[in-house]
This record gives structure tokens, C-alpha cells and sequence, in this order.
């Protein structure tokens, strides 16, 4: 044991900022597909999910791809900071802040757990929004960011679980097309990532966020349209939870603008459809092809053209937010929040226009 602790400490100590976000990033990436190899047959054998009226693949997939995603995006920094100890330094601080790490890591495995039941058997409502809400409040509970709102602390408490419970089901609302999730979380956890880099997020964001884009990417090639494997629950809840906390994270660096910028697509689709169900009196909680993604795909859109919106758009986003940090005022803030509005909306419209070419296939 004590080798190996001088060993992470003699690697990992002396390693700047960009190296050691390189690094997780790459261990990571490697660690996702190598775990998607090994989970394979068994996926395949007991994890499929069969195509119904609501579902955009033609055949049954496997999915529990999260579990390699949430293994390989918290397994190497655990390992990290179990084995360096006090010796886990850093040139860009003294890591304050990262012993919360390890409730974030318990939140995100907990979520993993309960979405890995759903997958195989789904659970009631009310009881799977209660882990949920579990989970955000672990979660909630080891940021750092303070109050950003201009309320009382107990008012800011209640929107950031409130928020924080609808931004995971969101995520997993959304995760209902081929790479959409990949097309959406790489831009914004590379952001992140690239934040940490030059300071403008706590450490623990930075590598939450690099280990995870690293995930992402490894599981990225069987999840390519026509995917082979899907992310299923297991993978969707546990993900929003950690996006989740990182935004807390970058809006208590006085950064709330670039907080609600990165995942605006998200919030917009997943939040008008809501509003839209909700005023049919449709049953919320249950699946459907009302999202404007899946209506695109109705519309005649491929599946690659709609996540290449997504991407694309994700890099305006993550452009606008940029622009917030460098240039802090308010006028700035402002016109950066309405042309990211503006462009969302412009993207939605076009998902929800027909094209004039024949409708395509959506999956196998």
C-alpha cells in the first residue's frame, strides 16, 4: 500500500493543471471502453431494451452503457485521492474542497443504482423521485459555491434542489436519440474542464468534469448512429446529477450566466415540452415522442443531423458563456443570456418544421 502511494504521489504530484486533466481525461476514455467490452454479453443477455410506440431504435439494444461511463468517470479519481492521501498536491492549490468529493461519488453511484433497477424493472414514481432527491441534496450539500442568489440562503436551498431534481431527470428525459447526450455533455464538461485549467472553477469540477468527458468519449463509438448500446438509466440519471453539481459549482464563482448558457438546449426542449404536456393534462412521467429532438426525427430529420445541431449549437453556447466571463457586467450577461435564447429557439422552430425530402429511418 505504501508503494503504491508513493507512486500516485510521485506521477500524479508534480503534474500542472493541463496534464493532469489530460491525463484523466485519457484514462478514462480508455477505462469507458475497455469496461463496454467487458459488459457486453452481459448486456446483450439481460439488459435489452425493446422497441415500443415511443422509441426512436427499430430493434432491441442493450443498454447500461452508464455503468462503464459512471465507472470510469469516478474510478480513477477515487483511486487518486484514496491513494495519494495528503501528498495529493497540486500547483494550482492545496485541493481544498476535494474530501467533498467523495459524497458527490457516493450521490452519483447511489443514482446509478437505483437507474440500474429501473432499466431491469422501473420503479414507482414517487419512489424514484425521492432517491433522486436524495441524491441532489448529498449533492447540493458538498458545494462549494454559497449563496449567488440575491435571497435568503434557505430560498436559494430549495430552487437549487428543486432544480437540481428536475436538471437529472431532464438529462435522462432527453437521452432518447443516439449521441444527443454525447452531443450535448462532451461541449459542456470539456468547457468545464477547459475552466479549470486557467482557475475559474473549483479544482473538483475540473476533474469531475475531465473524467467524465473522457467517459463520454469511450462510450461515444457504440453509441454512434445506428447505436449498439445505450446509456440507459444507469448511465442518464448519475450524469445530470454530476452536470448538475458542476454548473452549482461554476454559478458560485459569480458565473450564473454561464451556469444556465451551457445546458440551455436541455432546459428549453425538456422544459417547453413539460409545459406543453402539462397543459394537455398528459401523465408527465410517462415516455413519449413529444420532445422536440424526437419530433425532428418524425420530421424527417436523420438522427445525425439533429445531433450535429446539438453540438453545434452546444458550441455557440459554450461561446456565450465564454463571453460572460471575460466581460463580468450586466449588459453582458444579459444579451449573452437572450442570444442564447434566441439561438435555441431558432433550433427547436427548425425541429419542429417538416423537411421536404422523405422521412428516414431514425434507427435500426
Amino acid at each position: 500500500m505504501v508503494y503504491i502511494t508513493n507512486l500516485v504521489a510521485t506521477i500524479f504530484g508534480p503534474l500542472e493543471r493541463v496534464q493532469l486533466l489530460v491525463v484523466l481525461l485519457v484514462l478514462s476514455g480508455l477505462l469507458s471502453s475497455a469496461s463496454i467490452i467487458l459488459l457486453m454479453p452481459l448486456l446483450k443477455r439481460y439488459a435489452l431494451a425493446r422497441p415500443n410506440a415511443r422509441s426512436s431504435h427499430r430493434v432491441p439494444t442493450p443498454q447500461g452503457g452508464g455503468i462503464a461511463v459512471i465507472i470510469a468517470a469516478c474510478l480513477p479519481l477515487m483511486l487518486i485521492l484514496l491513494f495519494s492521501g495528503s501528498d495529493f498536491k497540486f500547483a494550482w492549490g492545496s485541493g481544498i474542497g476535494l474530501r467533498f468529493l467523495w459524497l458527490t461519488f457516493a450521490a452519483a453511484i447511489g443514482l446509478a443504482i437505483v437507474g440500474a433497477i429501473d432499466d431491469l424493472r422501473p420503479l414507482p414514481v414517487l419512489p424514484r423521485l425521492l432517491f433522486q432527491l436524495l441524491a441532489v441534496v448529498a449533492v447540493a450539500a458538498s458545494g462549494s459555491g454559497g449563496n449567488f442568489l440575491p435571497v435568503p440562503e434557505w430560498i436559494t436551498l430549495i430552487i437549487v434542489y428543486l432544480a437540481g431534481l428536475w436538471f437529472v431527470n431532464l438529462v435522462n428525459f432527453m437521452d432518447g436519440l443516439d449521441w444527443i447526450t454525447v452531443a450535448e455533455m462532451v461541449p459542456i464538461t470539456a468547457f468545464i474542464t477547459i475552466l479549470g485549467w486557467f482557475g475559474f472553477v473549483p479544482l473538483s469540477s475540473a476533474l469531475i468534469a475531465a473524467s467524465l468527458c473522457g467517459a463520454l468519449l469511450g462510450f461515444a463509438p457504440l453509441n454512434r448512429p445506428v447505436a449498439r448500446l445505450f446509456l440507459g438509466d444507469v448511465g442518464s440519471l448519475p450524469i445530470g446529477l454530476l452536470v448538475g453539481w458542476m454548473l452549482l459549482e461554476l454559478a458560485g464563482t459569480h458565473a450564473l450566466a454561464a451556469a444556465i448558457l451551457l445546458p440551455l438546449y436541455y432546459l428549453m426542449d425538456a422544459t417547453i415540452t413539460l409545459f406543453r404536456r402539462l397543459a394537455k393534462r398528459e401523465r408527465v412521467w410517462e415516455a413519449h415522442r413529444s420532445h422536440f429532438y424526437q419530433r425532428a426525427t418524425d420530421n424527417g430529420f436523420p438522427v445525425m443531423a439533429v445531433v450535429t445541431h446539438v453540438f453545434v449549437l452546444n458550441l455557440a453556447l459554450a461561446a456565450l458563456a465564454a463571453v460572460t466571463l471575460l466581460w463580468p457586467t450586466g449588459v453582458v450577461q444579459v444579451v449573452a443570456l437572450a442570444a442564447g435564447a434566441v439561438l435555441v429557439c431558432l433550433v427547436l422552430r427548425r425541429f419542429s418544421q417538416s423537411r421536404t425530402t422523405a422521412p428516414v429511418e431514425v434507427s435500426r
